[in-house]
């Protein structure tokens, strides 16, 4: 079933295995810079799905195939393989020596060749022509710009030059240890992206091979720590309200579950915090930065984590064992959960002599949660206390089950962020939670 296969710029030596042949549903496949001899396989003709080879910068020798994937050469690469002859015109490549000798032999079996089996070339021929249409056809609906089915297409430098006027600082929207990024707009569709280059400063980063990037789209709206720290509403968006955040918890939630428990293999974030959760143009939450991700391979469920993410956000553990866990995961979220609600950094100089967010949070529950909550969302339940009515007691209802909410938000981000992994609610039961909540709160009121 595997459809996408990159293995350049290692060093592979040898020949092709002749296992490759059993890859039918192969798609793309790059091999080049690698240290590979020997002739290209012709099993390559009879992937009839195979729409991108790449050959160069190899060892490789002898006789280039006609058919197949060799049939286009804007579908096949061979550059950079110094003893290759043959190939259809368009690759440029000198005529192998018995080249015609096979073509005299090859006209003279076709004259003697039965009408059945001619019949069987000329529907095979048929069979053929329609399946590289098909794909033709499927691959030019598919290939608008970074709205491919394929998960990691590649595009050139020029045409990532361009959008982002030569990488000028204009373009420059942030930099870090990996490298700088840049904004632009690529494709028919105007799509902004946020392009990552990794070390533009080498000097012959321009030539196509030390050159490295990664395209993502555009995030517009930032990250979770601008918005919650911020005395000014963005221009086209609504109000960041309770609403808005208990959605953003749940989209964040949402993608810590499913990397954890259905995707193989499991996947650890190492450093969830606010400013790594990015917002779309409709404040979507996605969930970035994944430089201390860790891959889950083994069945205990915990892998070594090397570096410790951020201070305030990082689980106790990560200090004491050096390993990674989803119980850190969850630690990181019942802080990220506490900061969304009170609006407070894990850091501020309140927290100080033992006192931290998750022992703020704790004592002023159930009590004094009303204490504690960000203003922003005091005004907004003094805004739904006006709008009911003039029944007080109508009022007094709405304004405790607002109370309730808002309690047992903070009541999941205080579980959550408890230092003993054996303490702490599965993430499962946040998910749950957190949409009851939503569905208790949009049955009940209505936001501006």
């Amino acid at each position: 079933m595997l459809k996408y296969l990159y293995l350049e710029d290692n060093l592979f030596m040898g020949s092709i295995p002749s296992s490759f042949s059993a890859l039918k549903n192969l798609k793309n496949l790059d091999l080049s810079r690698n240290n590979l001899s020997g002739q290209i396989p012709k099993y390559f003709q009879n992937l009839t799905l195979l729409q991108y080879l790449n050959l160069s910068f190899n060892e490789f020798e002898e006789e280039v195939p006609y058919e197949g994937v060799f049939g286009n050469a804007s579908e096949v690469s061979i550059v950079g393989n110094q003893h290759h002859c043959g190939g259809i015109q368009n690759l440029g490549l000198p005529p192998c020596k018995a080249q015609g000798l096979k073509k005299n032999k090859r006209s003279h079996n076709l004259k003697i060749v039965i009408p059945i089996v001619s019949c069987s070339i000329l529907l095979a021929v048929f069979l053929f022509l329609f399946l590289f249409t098909w794909a033709r056809r499927s691959k030019r609906k598919a290939s608008s710009l970074l709205q491919t089915q394929e998960p990691f297409p590649k595009i050139s430098y020029a045409e990532l030059s361009q959008p982002t006027n030569d990488f000028s600082l204009t373009n420059l929207i942030g930099e870090g240890s990996f490298g700088s990024v840049y904004q632009g707009i690529m494709g028919e569709h105007g799509m902004l992206v946020a392009v990552k280059v990794v070390n533009l400063k080498q000097k012959g980063a321009s030539n196509r091979v030390n050159f490295k990037a990664i395209v993502y789209e555009l995030m517009q709206n930032g990250n979770l720590d601008e918005w919650l720290h911020s005395n000014e509403v963005q221009v086209g968006v609504h109000n960041f309200n309770f609403i808005k955040r208990l959605n953003i918890a749940i989209e964040v939630v949402y993608a810590i579950e499913y990397l954890y428990y259905h995707y193989q293999p499991a996947i650890i974030h190492g450093d969830l915090k606010p400013s790594n959760i990015l917002l779309d143009h409709e404040t979507v939450a996605h969930v970035g930065d994944f430089g201390l991700a860790r891959f889950l391979i083994s069945s205990k469920k915990t892998s070594s984590l090397g570096i410790i993410g951020t201070i305030g956000y990082v689980a106790p553990e990560y200090g004491t064992a050096g390993k990674a866990s989803m119980a850190g995961n969850v630690f990181s979220f019942g802080i990220l959960l506490l900061k969304m609600i009170i609006g407070m950094r894990p850091t501020d100089e309140i927290f100080k002599d033992g006192l931290n967010l998750h022992q703020f949070a704790k004592l002023a529950l159930t009590d004094r949660v009303m204490d504690i909550i960000d203003v922003s969302l005091l005004q907004e339940v003094q805004n739904i206390d006006e709008n009911v009515g003039n029944t007080r007691r109508s009022s007094r209802e709405r304004t405790i089950s607002i109370k309730e909410i808002l309690i047992t938000f903070v009541r999941i981000g205080v579980l959550c962020s408890r230092e003993s992994p054996n303490d702490q609610t599965e993430m499962n039961d946040v998910v749950a939670e957190l949409c009851g909540i939503r569905d208790k709160l949009l049955g009940n009121y209505r936001f501006r």
